[in-house]
């Protein structure tokens, strides 16, 4: 008898137990798909004080679903993925940056005209303005801790091997056209030894002596390979810089890849371009620069299909301009406008 008491209450506690649980799982279910409900939709309701809106709650980083895994640019080109060691770097860098330099965007446009001019004329790509963004913040007379000065971060010595002055009475580092110009030719210098932009923003930051030895240690001149050998300094410089140029451009380009992932990048778009592209014979003083921002397209690209365009336009008056098919119809259809800013560019290059 007393066995069978026992039992019973043995069972009604299990059975209360269960029911416990099953309430609870109810319960919670209700609440998930409730509060499920309230992020999907934006839901207006009326009362006597007003309208309540209940909007949908986002998290920052899921539009980089679509911002690093891409599919074919508007010229139809493959565009090179972000790569997967960066990703964590560029959201929260994004997040952390992402709204000072969007409006970077605006106030640093006469700064970007400046930069993009020069850097075209040394045959550079002009994304590499950026570096400038997180050296100086686009300050003239920014100095860091080591005493470097100027929108481009030189030191005493390496400007004055450049051609800059720097005494106690000059110093131009500060002049944002002269330091630009010292920067490009330092620029092209760096991607003279090391054929790979990221390498390059690494040797610009920690010098080259940094660079060398990285390779030298982990038997490999990519960058995502020697990034560790490097000093943390110099490593999170290049992945500073291509944050900002997903910020900036939304996309990653010719600056922002290894070399080799360069390589295959221009390969996929010789392979669409060779079909593609139109030629057409234009004349007058345009000017590579305002076509390519005109056309939203990427300087670089412009470049591998019309190379030396200005330096032939000028020398011969005539040039046979190549476009994607879509680049061509826009080109035709906006040809004064296009001329127009042209003039006005060299006008104010042969000013300067």
């Amino acid at each position: 008898m007393i066995w069978l008491t026992f039992l019973k209450k043995s069972c009604m506690k299990k059975l209360l137990l269960l029911t416990i649980t099953m309430v609870t799982l109810s319960l919670r279910d209700h609440a998930t798909e409730t509060f499920q409900q309230l992020v999907r939709t934006d839901t207006t309701s009326n009362d006597s004080v007003g309208k309540v809106h209940h909007t949908a709650v986002v998290d920052p980083k899921d539009g980089f679903k679509d911002l690093f895994v891409r599919g074919t640019a508007e010229a139809g080109l493959n565009t090179a993925k972000l790569n997967p060691r960066a990703v964590s770097f560029v959201e929260d860098y994004t997040e952390k940056m992402g709204e000072q330099l969007t409006k970077m965007k605006s106030w640093g446009k006469p700064y970007f005209d400046i930069m993009n001019s020069i850097l075209s004329q040394h045959g550079l790509p002009t994304e590499l303005k950026y570096l400038s963004v997180i050296e100086s913040a686009l300050k003239s007379y920014a100095v860091s801790w080591a005493g470097a000065v100027g929108p481009w971060q030189f030191m005493p010595a390496t400007a004055r091997t450049l051609g800059l002055r720097v005494n106690k009475r000059v110093d131009e580092r500060t002049d944002f056209q002269k330091s630009t110009h010292a920067a490009a030719k330092y620029l092209t210098d760096l991607y003279g030894l090391y054929g790979d932009w990221l390498l390059v923003i690494a040797a610009y930051n920690g010098g080259p002596g940094r660079v060398d030895a990285a390779i030298r240690k982990a038997k490999s001149k990519n960058f995502w390979d020697l990034q560790y050998y490097l000093p943390t300094e110099s490593r999170n410089h290049v992945k500073k810089f291509i944050a900002t140029h997903y910020i900036m451009e939304g996309e990653g380009g010719i600056t922002t890849v290894t070399k080799k992932e360069g390589e295959e990048l221009l390969m996929n778009a010789d392979a669409i371009t060779a079909v593609e592209a139109e030629t057409l014979n234009v004349s007058g003083k345009y000017h590579s620069l305002v076509i390519s921002q005109f056309l939203k397209m990427n300087y670089t690209e412009f470049s591998r299909l019309n190379p030396n365009f200005d330096k032939v336009l000028s020398a011969t008056g005539s040039f046979d301009l190549k476009l994607p098919s879509d680049k061509m119809l826009a080109f035709q259809a906006n040809k004064p406008q296009i001329l127009e800013q042209s003039i006005k560019l060299l006008l104010a290059m042969d000013g300067r």
